[in-house]
């Protein structure tokens, strides 16, 4: 039998929570996951999910979701100032 070494890994309070609770209906935990992540990259010599370079435009909206997130504000004042936006730029 292989020995195991300790691997430590930080992540959000929350994220570690939900994926935990998540993976759990799968029955499985979140060491289970890491070590299925880590055979899989061993196996295929590959990262397992697609990774994509995001556009400029997606950088942007990834940037203004983390700094809303931060300050826990929304970009408009109201529902219909979010439905003119959405309006707007549906007509571009």
């Amino acid at each position: 039998m292989a020995h195991s070494k300790m691997l430590h890994v930080r992540v959000d309070d929350e994220i570690k929570t939900q994926a935990g609770e998540t993976l759990a209906t799968m029955g499985l935990t979140v060491s289970d996951a890491v070590r299925i992540l880590l055979k899989r990259v061993v196996n295929d010599q590959a990262f397992p999910l697609e990774l994509k370079v995001p556009n400029t435009q997606t950088r942007v909206a990834m940037e203004e979701a983390r700094a809303m997130a931060k300050t826990r504000a929304a970009r408009f004042d109201s529902a219909d100032a979010l439905i003119d936006d959405l309006e707007k730029a549906r007509k571009q």
